[in-house]
């Protein structure tokens, strides 16, 4: 995650030390959940609701992990140009933290499900959460 990679480093205070992340579809978001510890990740149930009612979804996750902070994976062109899923995924980040409070960090998500589904994974879009988090995780200090 640098700034070669379309997004720049994010500075994470160490106090945050659990997160929840998200690969966000229009039909079907990817959710995963992680701590700085381990830096790794656990996947859990897709949520598959689409519109605002996947909210309701999200909040009770929050609810139930109270995550110190958020992960979206944010999808770029090979060539790191954007997209439309780009700017939706921008999008549901900053909805995130309009909704929940919490601090949301932008990771550059290319590849993921490509890499899920090369891995076997029977739910790409959890194991996608899984990479994208654990990919944010191995750049914190």
């Amino acid at each position: 995650m640098s700034a070669a990679d379309g997004l720049p480093v994010p500075v994470v205070p160490a106090q945050f030390q659990s997160f929840l992340a998200f690969d966000f579809g229009v039909k079907r978001t990817g959710v995963a959940v992680g701590n700085r510890f381990t830096r790794s990740a656990t996947p859990q149930p897709t949520i598959a609701i689409e519109g605002d009612r996947r909210f309701e979804a999200i909040a009770a996750r929050i609810r139930e992990w109270q995550p110190d902070a958020l992960v979206v994976g944010v999808p770029f062109h090979p060539d790191g140009a954007e997209h439309d899923n780009t700017r939706k995924a921008r999008r549901f980040a900053r909805q995130l933290n309009g909704r929940f409070g919490l601090t949301v960090y932008e990771v550059d998500e290319r590849y993921s499900t490509t890499e899920a589904h090369a891995l076997g994974a029977r739910d790409a879009d959890a194991a996608s959460a899984c990479i994208i988090l654990e990919q944010f995780l191995r750049s914190l200090p």
